[in-house]
């Protein structure tokens, strides 16, 4: 890490599952950072530790040379940088932002316009990794923006993520998250109907799993979530609310392009039920739960299970 990057000043606003770890490596890191939060439980934590608390995002940009948030959807984003007493109005000439919300690329591209004529560089770059890969430092990180302001904020992305990349200009970072989140879902459901399937027919579902593993459909999330399947550990990592929201975008950025996505209009039906019968706040690999459901194998799920 270059020495002169510790010397930015960076300001954190959104401290829920994955930007309260985000915000603390940057202070293992050696950062200074001022932290912002609807609710004050995650800022006082922060503090604590050696942030700044700051009592709104204003106030954060003030204080800050590299501003940064993790919120959970566009509207949020716009009224923390756009709305009153937000980012836009504390902001200098020559600070970078950087938002890791997976929002709109449309929304992407307005804050990006909005905040140059300030003279303020923005860079959109949402993550992949859930809440273990914000702890551990490990995210994969897809950013858009222009490569000067990439450059700068390259060294704060090494402290939150193992796999950078700069994807293409404005907005293109919240495109491949779309990307993500339309493959993550179909696996997610992959797997579910394969292990509903193994364990009607009479099969060990965990046998099955470990089988898989071995072969050509082998995955991450076959490794991970099929565990948390298993294990019936639905204490969410990423919660089910949140993946049907990035559904939405997804679809909504597909329909704009004239891109057909059936299996993700499906998927998302499925997240849709979910919510329907009280999954909303559980992991996203509860789609296991639904599953069963479908397959008449259990009653209806109460809680968020381990």
């Amino acid at each position: 890490m270059r020495e002169n990057s510790i010397r930015e000043r960076v300001g954190f606003v959104g401290l829920g599952i994955m930007g309260r770890p985000m915000a603390r490596n940057l202070l293992k890191a050696g950062y200074a950072v001022t932290v912002h939060n609807r609710s004050k439980g995650p800022v006082e934590e922060l503090a604590a530790e050696g942030g700044v608390a700051a009592s709104s995002p204003r106030e954060v940009a003030r204080k800050s040379d590299v501003i940064m948030t993790m919120l959970p959807d566009s509207p949020e984003v716009e009224e923390v940088v756009l709305g009153p007493g937000g980012v836009r109005e504390g902001v200098r000439p020559g600070a970078l932002f950087i938002d890791m919300s997976t929002v709109a690329p449309a929304t992407a591209r307005k804050i990006h316009r909005e905040l140059a004529e300030r003279g303020v560089r923005s860079l959109d770059a949402p993550v992949s990794g859930g809440e273990a890969g914000a702890k551990a430092g490990t995210l994969s990180i897809m950013v858009g923006g222009e490569e000067e302001a990439f450059e700068r904020a390259r060294p704060i992305f090494e402290v939150l993520g193992k796999n950078v990349l700069l994807v293409g200009g404005p907005g293109a970072g919240q495109v491949t998250k779309a990307c993500n989140q339309v493959m993550v879902a179909l696996t997610i459901q992959g797997v579910a109907e394969a292990l509903v399937m193994a364990r009607k027919a009479g099969v060990d579902p965990g046998k099955v799993r470990e089988a898989l593993l071995g072969g050509f459909a082998q995955s991450r999330i076959l490794d991970v979530h099929g565990k948390r399947m298993l294990d019936r550990d639905f204490m969410p990592g990423f919660k089910t609310r949140l993946h049907r929201k990035d559904l939405r975008i997804a679809l909504q950025t597909a329909r704009e392009h004239g891109v057909p996505l059936l299996g993700t209009a499906q998927a998302a039906q499925m997240m849709d039920a979910m919510l329907a019968h009280g999954m909303a706040e559980m992991d996203h690999s509860a789609l296991y739960l639904l599953q069963e459901l479908l397959a008449n194998m259990v009653p209806k799920p109460r809680g968020l299970c381990r």
